[in-house]
């Protein structure tokens, strides 16, 4: 294989060495028409914190609630949020090793079939090209909460230029316009859980709840097994797009330790942005609450803002209009950026066409960007020129898009590991290693196999209507075709274990590295506090 060795400099870790392979189109560009690696260890930090907190959380948790029991909704979560740990442990592992763009796709056709590339990283583009245009929509329906005169097309056309104008020009702006929306949405989780602690004890709305919500009828799990695998998908939902941080290796300043650091950053999101704001939301509002389901669609009854009413703040409402306005754009945003490099990586792996590899002077990959917002855009008009059919059926399409990319990391870790060490190559040379392998692994697939499989039950019930039954399957069948497609047409083995390369792009150890534990980014003395906190949570993860 051809390559070239280049090296990157970086104040506090000498040189890195770094292979990249050689191809057409980097031998005709200048060496600044590559991704640049602009994205500091605070911007991946905090979009692994908080990045992709959204209308799963703010809107949607009320649903699980409903339909799992207090108790039902917490466990589902807790399980969810294991799962998702687990695929961003092996997720992190590959990524620091090998910090390339569009990565999950990458590592699929490298160490388990070209195929399965091809599948996922086409299903993964679908998932954030189509949810673009879902986004654009709601920033449409967020706007005319206030402004209900002017057309809400307006918002939607304002909202996709001002996305093309993020990410036509500077990953560094995507970056630092992502920490401070995921830092707003940080900073509303962090409030509401104490607002809500407060409500239930009654040291605001003077009503002392306690776990008397837990003791309704039914109990905490007041609808059995179905009731948590119910919440297993809304959780699924919630939690889709952690794996962003994943993709960001390949424009990291340094993926060698920002990565296994955001790794770490997600349990501390899991625990306390999700399972405590659930358990908070159980403790405050009954289950029966006929709102809760209502709150998928109408801010005015988010389970977010029925606790802060509870509190007796009038302009619940409001905030929460604005925080979801925020958190649209932000996924709209983290949308264009994660299906932009993912189908650049399908286009270096041959396939996407090749134009898609092109770079721009700010390291952009621009053609991918206009595609992927032109394909979210054409997804919008069908919501307005059409009967609305054709736009429920596209939102249908990468409904499970998530659980079959989380599937296949653990499918692709376990082979990436496997490989690795069946080429006699140890371990410590590994810049993270996920731990508690091949159990993780092995839990990721059987769990997210069963829900993929199990989601659509509901439209078995008699009357079956087949339209149903296709739109809730429709992401598996789209992503069974792609791979049998791709499979019988190209005629490609399953990558074997001596073939398997562990050099192209790989992270190389460097000549002279600080100790992280004293010492930060800035090659400045590491606080005590930060110093036992990383303690801490390495030895969880």
């Amino acid at each position: 294989m051809s390559s070239e060795k280049t090296q990157m400099e970086h104040p506090t870790c000498g040189a890195m060495e770094v292979h990249e392979a050689s191809s057409d189109i980097a031998s005709t560009l200048p060496a600044s028409r590559v991704l640049q690696r602009n994205l500091k260890a605070r911007h991946i930090q905090m979009i692994a914190l908080g990045g992709t907190i959204g209308t799963g959380l703010f809107l949607a948790s009320g649903k699980s609630i409903s339909m799992g029991g207090p108790g039902g909704a917490l466990v589902g979560y807790s399980i969810v949020g294991a799962l998702v740990f687990c695929v961003m442990m092996s997720l992190g592992e590959m990524a620091a090793f090998i910090p390339v763009s569009g990565s999950f796709s990458h590592f699929a056709t490298r160490f388990v079939d070209p195929s399965l590339g091809f599948c996922v990283g086409w299903v993964y583009w679908v998932n954030w090209a189509v949810g673009v245009a879902v986004e654009l929509t709601g920033v449409a329906i967020i706007m005319q909460y206030w402004l209900q005169n002017i057309p809400s097309v307006i918002w939607s056309i304002i909202c996709l230029v001002l996305l093309l104008m993020i990410n036509l020009f500077s990953v560094k702006g995507y970056g630092e316009i992502e920490y401070w929306f995921s830092f707003v949405k940080v900073f509303l989780c962090v409030l509401f859980i104490i607002v809500g602690i407060c409500v239930d004890t009654g040291a605001a709305g003077g009503n002392n709840i306690g776990v008397t919500n837990f003791h309704l009828e039914g109990g905490a799990f007041p609808f059995g097994f179905l009731g948590v695998f119910n919440v297993f998908l809304t959780a699924a939902f919630a939690f889709n797009g952690v794996e962003i941080a994943g993709i960001t290796a390949g424009e990291s300043e340094n993926p060698h330790k920002t990565i296994p650091a955001a790794v770490k950053q997600v349990f501390v999101r899991i625990v306390l942005f999700y399972v405590l704001s659930i358990l908070v939301i159980g403790l405050v509002i009954p289950y029966t609450e006929p709102n809760l389901l209502k709150g998928t669609s109408s801010v005015a009854v988010s389970p977010f803002t029925l606790v802060f009413q509870k509190a007796g703040a009038s302009w619940a409402a409001d905030l929460m209009n604005a925080i979801i306005l925020i958190t649209m754009i932000s996924a709209g945003n983290s949308g264009v950026y994660s299906s932009s490099r993912t189908l650049m990586a399908l286009a270096q792996d041959g396939n996407a066409p090749h134009f898609f590899t092109r770079v721009n002077r700010w390291g952009i990959p621009f053609w991918s960007v206009l595609a992927t917002c032109a394909v979210g855009c054409l997804a919008f008009l069908t919501s307005l020129f059409s009967s609305g059919v054709v736009f429920n059926w596209l939102t249908a399409l990468p409904s499970v898009a998530g659980l079959i990319t989380w599937v296949s990391i653990s499918i692709t870790h376990i082979r990436f590991r496997q490989g690795y060490v069946s080429q006699g190559r140890p371990l410590s040379a590994l810049p993270y290693v996920a731990p508690f392998f091949p159990f993780c692994d092995i839990f990721v697939i059987v769990l997210g196999t069963i829900v993929i499989f199990g989601q659509g039950y509901h439209t078995f019930y008699a009357p079956i209507k087949p339209e149903d039954v296709i739109s809730s399957y429709l992401g598996l069948i789209f992503a069974t075709v792609l791979y049998t497609g791709h499979k019988v047409y190209k005629r490609l083995s399953f990558v074997q274990y001596n073939d398997m390369d562990f050099e192209t792009g790989t992270f190389k150890q460097p000549v002279f590295d600080l100790d992280d534990e004293k010492y930060n980014s800035d090659g400045a003395p590491t606080p005590m506090w930060k110093r036992v906190w990383k303690k801490a949570i390495g030895i969880i993860a």
